[in-house]
């Protein structure tokens, strides 16, 4: 059972599925499970942080079109490796472009805004806690320009927006904000920008979708200047963790076995030995947890999709059976629901804040160099108003 529920697991599963085509290989990773959800009558949502609710009649339909060729992930991966692409490739990120571009298209897409508006403004508060102004800055996968809005002008004097999706850009640059923003689209694992060109690169909720982390790092402190920062934020190993164990626990239980359905996220360990592989200094790390509460499981993955955040991994699995989402949405509110009838999710945010070297950052003293010992301190005499210790 601790197995089952341990949250940062990532299990791959290999096996070979029989259909009229022949015998093929499918292989099961992470990912949030990508479901259509069609629903009737009118639908009331708060934007406040805290409580989702959501008057609405439900009906879990399972997404079919994907199974229209029976190779479906084994093709996808099969076709990553040909590309050149290495095995550490986990997500797709055409299919994630197009997600976020279908969610910026929705007419009701500021109605999944709320986390990453609370989010973006810890960030900017984040910055103005440097003393200091920022001629240049770059909003690494800014979304709909979230982190814009609560910057001014006495901070930041000129903002880069860049991201992914042409749609989510479209709002970005509509979006009102007292710094001059240009918006431009850039892939995060590709940064076109020139070394030492930037004072400041913020991220808010984009990096956990990104393969290749530690080239995505260096490339941020490659553009930063000289005692350029970098601040942003990511999604934890716990992220979810609720949603993570129901859905285990239920389709072990239905179909003897489970796939994750929860994308894998970085660990708070890996992600400071990360920064300083990749050269930044003066790190900085802290850790948070956000808890949203949703009327039930259903709303909450209805709400990460309106977020983009559906599953995008190239061996995602395409069905999860609708008896098992109801079992999983029992399991859901029997071990982690609340009194009065909802059910919590977590988001564990990973806060980071690094400097790219420069001669006049403080340095640690040399090994050695000290001209007292610890083991003195005991011994030493008290100081004036001060007890002796025992």
């Amino acid at each position: 059972m601790e197995t089952l529920c341990q949250p940062r697991n990532v299990i791959y599963l290999m096996y070979r599925l029989r259909c009229r085509q022949g015998w093929f290989v499918k292989e099961t990773g992470g990912g949030a499970g990508v479901l259509n959800r069609y629903f009737s009558g009118q639908s009331y949502r708060t934007t406040q942080l805290g409580t989702r609710t959501n008057h609405t009649s439900w009906c879990v339909r399972n997404k079919t079109h994907e199974w229209k060729t029976p190779v479906s992930a084994a093709v996808r991966l099969m076709h990553a490796v040909r590309q050149g692409e290495t095995v550490m490739n986990v997500f797709d990120r055409k299919t994630k472009r197009k997600q976020k571009n279908w969610t910026a298209s929705r007419p009701d897409h500021e109605d999944f805004d709320y986390l990453r508006d609370e989010v973006a403004y810890r960030i900017a508060d984040r910055v103005c806690d440097v003393s200091r102004k920022f001629p240049v800055a770059l909003d690494l996968g800014c979304g709909k320009g979230y982190i814009s809005k609560y910057l001014n002008k006495d901070i930041v004097e000129t903002l880069y927006q860049c991201d992914t999706s042409e749609k989510m850009l479209e709002h970005a640059t509509n979006r009102p904000s007292e710094v001059p923003t240009l918006t431009f689209q850039a892939d995060e694992e590709f940064l076109p920008c020139k070394d030492n060109s930037l004072d400041l690169v913020v991220s808010c909720l984009s990096l956990h979708w990104v393969n290749d982390l530690p080239g995505c790092l260096r490339q941020v402190w490659s553009a930063l200047k000289p005692d350029g920062c970098f601040i942003g934020v990511m999604f934890g190993g716990d992220t979810l963790f609720e949603l993570r164990c129901s859905l285990q626990l239920a389709e072990t239980e239905r179909e003897g076995g489970f796939a994750p359905h929860v994308s894998p996220f970085t660990d708070v360990r890996d992600l400071g030995n990360l920064l300083t592989r990749a050269g930044y200094t003066m790190l900085t790390m802290d850790m948070d947890d956000l808890t949203v509460n949703f009327p039930s499981m259903y709303e909450l993955m209805a709400d990460l999709q309106g977020m983009g955040e559906s599953n995008a991994s190239w061996a995602r699995k395409a069905i999860l059976h609708r008896d098992t989402m109801m079992a999983a949405a029992a399991v859901y509110k029997d071990m982690y629901g609340n009194e009065d009838g909802t059910v919590p999710a977590t988001f564990q945010l990973l806060y980071m804040i690094g400097w790219k070297p420069h001669k006049s950052q403080p340095k640690p003293a040399k090994r050695g160099s000290a001209t007292a010992s610890f083991g003195d301190l005991s011994s030493a005499p008290p100081q004036s108003g001060q007890n002796k210790p025992t």
